[in-house]
């Protein structure tokens, strides 16, 4: 029997980065499914092949929704949606952030949320990065509900690009905050459902801040350049 100096059992081999959970036989819930964004996550996830569905306020507005994008994806309201998933993410405006989620805080225990709503002004200059009291809209999120899993990411994507029909993959990574790394490689491991698309861990909720702020001078390129500019994280 051989042991190494210190006496001490040696080491583990470090977890492997890319050694992602098998994601595909989760349902996914959108909160806020309606809007360009929800929709065109759900469409997207639906389309790969994951279990969807979309939430609103009012159900039959989900449901007609859901008819449009297809692929399987179902309509229900809100606490319904949120009951029904594995993984919930939340969409909604901002406006409606705090309000829609304390309203669904017994229907959110112990789910994994994903949070990537963007708080944000506009004013003649443009699109501007609001601080919640929380530090940002996932913090808010997290305080919100304490007994969820709340992780942030899905921050820097397009809707246009989401919801267009003749684009195969979405060329662009997703950076995924969160307090556990079994939480944030759920959130990897979707996001890398999407053809095209990378999951990227990104640290704590505490840096959320600047990843929902980042949305502002997207919307500048995007404005400049007459694009849908997303990120990709090189060397990775």
């Amino acid at each position: 029997m051989t042991t190494n100096d210190s006496g001490s059992a040696p080491k583990p081999p470090a977890k492997d980065p890319w050694d992602l959970p098998d994601v595909s036989g989760l349902t996914v819930g959108v909160l806020g499914g309606t809007g360009p964004q929800g929709r065109g996550l759900a469409y997207r996830f639906a389309r790969a092949g994951q279990q969807v569905v979309i939430g609103s306020r009012a159900a039959d507005r989900a449901q007609a929704a859901a008819e449009e994008i297809g692929h399987g994806v179902r309509g229900a309201d809100n606490a319904e949606c949120a009951r029904d998933s594995d993984i919930v993410i939340v969409a909604v405006p901002w406006d409606g952030h705090a309000k829609t989620l304390e309203s669904l805080r017994d229907e959110l225990a112990g789910k994994l949320v994903i949070d990537c709503v963007n708080p944000l002004g506009f004013d003649k200059k443009g699109a501007y990065a609001l601080k919640p009291e929380e530090g940002s809209a996932a913090e808010q999120a997290a305080a919100l509900l304490p007994e969820s899993r709340v992780t942030a990411a899905f921050h820097h994507l397009s809707a246009v690009l989401l919801q267009d029909e003749t684009i195969e993959e979405i060329d662009t990574d997703v950076l995924v905050l969160g307090e556990a790394r079994a939480d944030t490689d759920l959130v990897q491991a979707l996001a890398g459902r999407i053809p095209g698309m990378r999951g990227i861990f990104a640290g704590r909720l505490r840096g959320a801040h600047q990843v929902e702020s980042l949305v502002a001078n997207l919307i500048s390129v995007n404005r400049r350049y007459k694009a849908h500019a997303g990120l990709r994280i090189t060397d990775v």
